[in-house]
């Protein structure tokens, strides 16, 4: 008997079935480097239009997690879409590297009290080892870029371009030094920034604190009483018993009625709505008085009620009734909305009282607490406050209290010295740089949409930006102070320009070791070298003023303004916002045209990751036991625009998504297998019907999947893929074109129509995978291109089909066959379950169909049972859809042991009687004809 199978045309394709990913990435990110393919790529985009995402710095400090390995992957799937879409998308990844974290680090691993130079080398040195860690474990997720040249905030051009933004903002007339009350760490021994500032659950004391009136008969009248026969004491409530050493003020609110409540021995003055449940707390029975409105209080002094000083009442439409008094004690060091108060009051900043140093201790003079930690102190000042009969009531209250990002441990407003950038300050043009920054929120495009207006509320509300810190390791803020005056040297701009040419050839460190005679000459008696550092959010924030304006070693990006920015949403008080305003006062625009912002990683069940939950996932390890592609995948398939669940359970179903994807390019790489397109392509016109339906079919998830690049909605593309290669692809057309491929003539026109079709939809389909599956496209695009050794599927641009007519009355013809499809396949399905029949080939099929539905089928004409998958399709026309009905029977014909279909014609022809006419004439006559299917 003939060995009939080899006769077909079966695939074959080096492509596994198996990706092995984790074993075969790292060789295929080699041979990207060895090929230097992202300068092909550079080379290869040259001349096109500009898409530029500038990279927001990651921290320079520790090994990768989740939350780092989605942010780059997301921006490699942008830039590699961008490149496919015919722009010139370069990526330069860059590091943060001064700061804290950095500093602390050296601390713990080399002691303290080190030498402020050393500090300082030490510190360039680690951040050097991690920028070399976290360097190769983004490469190894596939991200392509020029990691040759990376920017560093701490390379020597850029700390001298720094130094340049901050001479562009000083003279616009932005920066200023004041005292302010700002967020200050203990353990830091800094000032933060807003976004160093994170919240959580603290226990403090709760105290009601009594302020003797100091002027009683302004009292009285302010109430409408005579002379007051005994003492009367205003109330406060405060949650921070050690700032009362502090209290310089009482505020009021002007339009709350507040009462004069007789409690036996004194009067207290309370808000009148919150009379009952202060005495209720206090455990004392009153009565009212009189009432009065606090606009009649206004600049009342009372006594402080351990320090012989007093406290006048200044009106405050802030003061609420939410809780406490409605009396709201002020220490303008120590309070931000206290510190405007009393400022806008007449008190000067040499009024302002700062008895807490900057490692949370009293000053030594200070009487009473003098040298106590603050937090330590809070007992020994209710303890004072109760000696001299000032206090009414004492609770712990637990309550959320801003605390250090990095340290953990609560924070305190503290008013010092420091630089800020003014937000209200006028310029030369009268705008301020609130209105700018506002203006370029209104104009800035944000992904997702909501962003735009968080990121306006933050502009909207936030105060002053307090931009030096006093740290070692940072780039300085090189100011000559002139000791009489404290005024900047005239030549402050000048200067800070022979500063920055010093740093661009030595670093930071050339400020510190300058001697100010080298800049001033006789001059420097005069002056102050000051050794503050900028805020590290000041660092990240001006990249665009050097990285985007071309002074990148390979000189691509241009700027001053990038197409995007992407970071996560803690970025709309971090690296959005500095550099929003850095753009604003230098450009006066934002740095960039579009904001995308992706939310945080989470567990399958909503939960934060931690350590002590055991349910971190890290990168490192889903590319050693799944492969990076996996982690790419889910990356595209999770909507980023809210917080991505991430589990094992949920990587195994990506996994599956991965599999039914690379099945279908297996397929399709096989059957192309002997496939040349300069020889053997069909044109269009000459495609069967279904071969062009495919085309349709291709064309609509192309163009659609190429509007959601566009959109950076990466989650439906990686829908659409699956579906199309489940559906349109595997359950459908390849499955019909199995028989074409596998029993006609290899070189029939037949066959070459539809792997001309096969070669377009694999070209279409590597492309539009290639920004996400990047490795397995690249694998692939090999195995296609075999003569093309340097070839690459990104030094190409996103798949053009060819056109064809009427292919809206053509798809829509062909949805109305794959319904009736389906519907056929059901009835033999039930076939199959009963034991009646096998294969659907062993079924038939009558059709009796009405109207629209027999038209559609009528047209395949005799190519019906490829279509219906079964050996015999019989097809007629009922009046109405009433009438329609699929009936599937077991075939009682004969099996071709060639083509498996059961028809009458097996053996008719006698030297091969095992065979039907139609694969006799495949193999020994002129071929069949195909018109359809």
């Amino acid at each position: 008997m003939a060995d009939y199978r080899k006769t077909l045309n079966l695939p074959d394709t080096p492509f596994p079935m198996r990706g092995d990913l984790p074993k075969r990435e790292p060789g295929w990110i080699a041979q990207w480097q060895q090929k230097q393919l992202y300068k092909k790529i550079r080379t290869a985009s040259a001349g096109r239009p500009k898409f530029v995402l500038h990279d927001g710095p990651p921290y320079a400090n520790g090994n990768l997690h989740l939350g780092h390995a989605l942010n780059k992957i997301l921006k490699d799937i942008i830039v590699r879409s961008k490149t496919l879409a015919g722009f010139d998308a370069p990526y330069v990844p860059g590091w943060d590297c001064h700061g804290l974290p950095i500093e602390h680090k050296v601390e713990v691993t080399h002691g303290k009290n080190l030498p402020a130079d050393k500090v300082r080398e030490l510190c360039r040195a680690y951040a050097a080892e991690q920028v070399d860690i976290q360097k190769k474990e983004f490469i190894r997720l596939g991200v392509l870029g020029d990691w040759d040249n990376p920017y560093l905030t701490m390379n020597f051009a850029n700390e001298a371009n720094e130094i340049r933004g901050l001479a562009e903002m000083v003279k616009a007339g932005y920066v200023f030094k004041g005292l302010k009350p700002v967020n200050w760490c203990f353990d830091c021994g800094s000032a933060l920034a807003e976004a160093e500032v994170e919240y959580a659950d603290k226990s403090s004391p709760a105290v009601d604190v009594g302020f003797a009136c100091a002027e009683p008969q302004r009292l009285a009248d302010a109430f409408g009483l005579a002379p007051l026969a005994k003492p009367a004491l205003a109330v406060i409530w405060t949650t921070t018993p050690w700032t009362i050493p502090a209290n310089q003020a009482l505020n009021m609110h002007p339009e709350i009625d507040y009462a004069l409540v007789d409690v036996g021995e004194r009067y207290l003055i309370l808000a009148q709505d919150l009379v009952s449940s202060c005495l209720q707390r206090y455990g004392l029975d009153g009565r009212i008085v009189a009432t009065a409105k606090g606009a009649a209080l206004d600049r009342l002094s009372f006594r402080h009620p351990f320090y012989d000083r007093q406290s006048p009442v200044f009106l405050g439409d802030y003061v609420t009734l939410d809780a406490g008094t409605g009396i709201v004690h002020s220490a303008p060091a120590y309070g931000l909305e206290d510190f405007q108060s009393c400022r806008a009051n007449g008190m000067s900043s040499d009024d302002i009282l700062t008895p807490v140093m900057s490692d949370g201790r009293y000053a030594p003079d200070l009487p009473f607490f003098g040298g106590l930690n603050i937090w330590k102190a809070n007992p020994a000042v209710i303890e004072k406050l109760r000696e001299v009969g000032s206090l009414l009531a004492d609770a712990k209250i637990n309550h959320s209290y801003m605390h250090c990002w990095r340290h953990k441990t609560p924070l305190i407003y503290r008013a010092t010295a420091q630089w800020f950038v003014g937000m209200d300050k006028q310029v030369a043009d009268g705008s301020t740089l609130r209105e700018r920054a506002l203006r370029g929120v209104e104009a800035t495009r944000f992904f997702p949409a909501w962003g735009q207006s968080r990121l306006h509320a933050m502009i909207a509300n936030r105060p002053d930006w307090c931009i030096s810190r006093q740290r070692n390791w940072g780039v300085p803020i090189p100011f000559f102070l002139h000791k009489e005056t404290g005024e900047l040297h005239p030549r402050t701009a000048e200067l800070m320009e022979q500063v920055a040419l010093r740093v661009e050839k030595e670093g930071i460190e050339a400020w510190f070791k300058l001697d100010a005679k080298e800049l001033l000459g006789d001059e420097a008696a005069d002056y102050d070298k000051i050794s503050d550092t900028l805020d590290v959010w000041f660092d990240s924030g001006t990249t665009h003023w050097h990285v985007l304006r071309g002074s990148h070693p390979d000189g691509h990006v241009q700027g001053p303004r990038a197409d995007l920015y992407l970071e996560g949403s803690d970025q709309h008080r971090g690296w959005f916002h500095s550099s929003l305003l850095t753009g604003c006062a230098i450009d006066g625009h934002p740095p960039y045209q579009a904001l995308l912002t992706h939310g945080f990683t989470v567990d399958q069940q909503g939960r934060k990751m931690s350590k002590s939950l055991g349910n971190t996932i890290l990168p490192q390890e889903v590319s050693e036991k799944m492969g990076a592609e996996i982690l790419r995948l889910w990356v595209a398939s999770t909507d980023y625009s809210g917080e991505l669940s991430i589990s094992k359970e949920i990587l195994d179903r990506v996994v599956e998504v991965y599999r039914r994807v690379r099945n279908t390019l297996r397929f399709l790489l096989a059957n192309t297998a002997d496939f040349d397109i300069a020889k053997d392509a069909i044109a269009v016109e000459e495609w069967l019907d279904i071969d062009r339906y495919a085309l349709a079919l291709t064309r609509k998830m192309a163009t659609q999947a190429e509007a959601d690049y566009a959109r950076f909605e990466f989650h439906r593309i990686v829908q659409a893929l699956q579906v199309f290669c489940a559906e349109d692809l595997g359950a459908f057309y390849l499955d019909i074109l199995k028989d074409r491929l596998y029993t006609t003539k290899a070189d029939s026109k037949a066959r070459r129509a539809a792997q001309t079709a096969l070669w377009h939809i694999t070209q279409t389909l590597l492309k539009l995978m290639a920004p996400i599956l990047s490795f397995t496209a690249e694998e692939a695009w090999a195995i296609l291109n075999p003569e093309a050794k340097d070839d690459s599927v990104m030094l190409h641009t996103f798949h053009a089909l060819p056109a064809q007519e009427a292919e809206a009355g053509l798809s829509a013809r062909w949805e109305l066959i794959r319904a009736v499809r389906a519907d056929g396949l059901k009835e033999i399905e039930a076939l199959r379950t009963a034991g009646r029949v096998g294969s659907s080939l062993q079924a038939e099929l009558e059709l009796k169909l009405a109207a629209d539905k027999f038209a559609a089928l009528a047209s395949l004409e005799s190519d019906l049972r490829f279509v219906t998958m079964t050996s015999t399709a019989v097809l007629s026309q009922v009046a109405s859809a009433d009438e329609e009905r699929i009936v599937a029977t077991p075939s009682a014909r004969t099996k071709c042991e060639r083509c498996w279909h059961y028809t009458d014609d097996v053996g008719s022809h006698a030297d091969h009687p095992t065979l039907c006419a139609r694969c006799h004439s495949n193999l020994f006559g002129e071929g069949e004809q195909r018109g359809h299917a």
